[in-house]
């Protein structure tokens, strides 16, 4: 009998001190993940100097902002191609800035514009050329875009409106000083440039 207590005691002693180490690692383990997850929340702080007063601001996560990454890409893109001035310096630094967006589509286009002749008549005729993004839908799963804008030509006999609409796919690169975004445009081709209104200018 007195054995048989003894065995009990220590069954139960036995099962009490394995419980006890089950929740002391328990313990410990959650104490990493809560310090883990504080370090993570930390490291997404930061104090910004604004005229010498430390400001907190957040980092948010990357992934939340590429969407509006692939939108803004696909404008400035459009911006840089399609803004030209009677200048052939201008159109050649618009134009190299905006190939470091975009694949060898957009080389193609602008080595057929160069070749019609588009460029000269634009430095001929001393116009101006800018473009105005309606809107740009972004399709993340499929990694295509969607470009509606209108292009202005202002000659000094008119100013011509063409519709601009665009489409083309996107990819994920390594961000570079000439792609700040890492989205580099594939694809491209213009759908629609059709001529929406040309206003003549009267000169008295």
């Amino acid at each position: 009998m007195l054995i048989k207590n003894i065995e009990q005691k220590i069954k139960i002693n036995k099962t009490v001190s394995l419980a006890s180490l089950a929740v002391a690692l328990l313990m410990v383990l959650a104490g990493f993940g809560f310090a883990y997850q504080l370090i993570k929340e930390s490291r997404k702080s930061l104090y910004v100097l604004d005229n010498g007063v430390p400001v907190l601001v957040k980092q948010t996560d990357e992934l939340l902002n590429r969407p509006v990454e692939y939108r803004s890409q696909v404008e400035l893109f459009h911006r840089l191609f399609f803004t030209l001035a009677p200048d052939d310096e201008y159109i050649k630094d618009n134009i190299g800035k905006a190939l470091y967006l975009i694949d060898d589509t957009g080389k193609k286009e602008y080595t057929n514009l160069r070749e019609k002749g588009f460029y000269n008549q634009l430095i001929s005729s001393n116009a101006m050329v800018t473009v105005k993004t309606d809107s740009v839908k972004v399709d993340a799963e499929k990694r295509r875009f969607m470009f509606y804008g209108r292009q202005m030509i202002n000659r000094k006999t008119a100013l011509i409106v063409r519709k601009l609409i665009t489409e083309g796919h996107f990819e994920d690169i390594t961000r570079t000083p000439n792609n700040p975004h890492g989205v580099l445009l594939k694809d491209w081709r213009i759908l629609d440039n059709s001529e929406i209104s040309n206003q003549p200018k009267f000169s008295y």
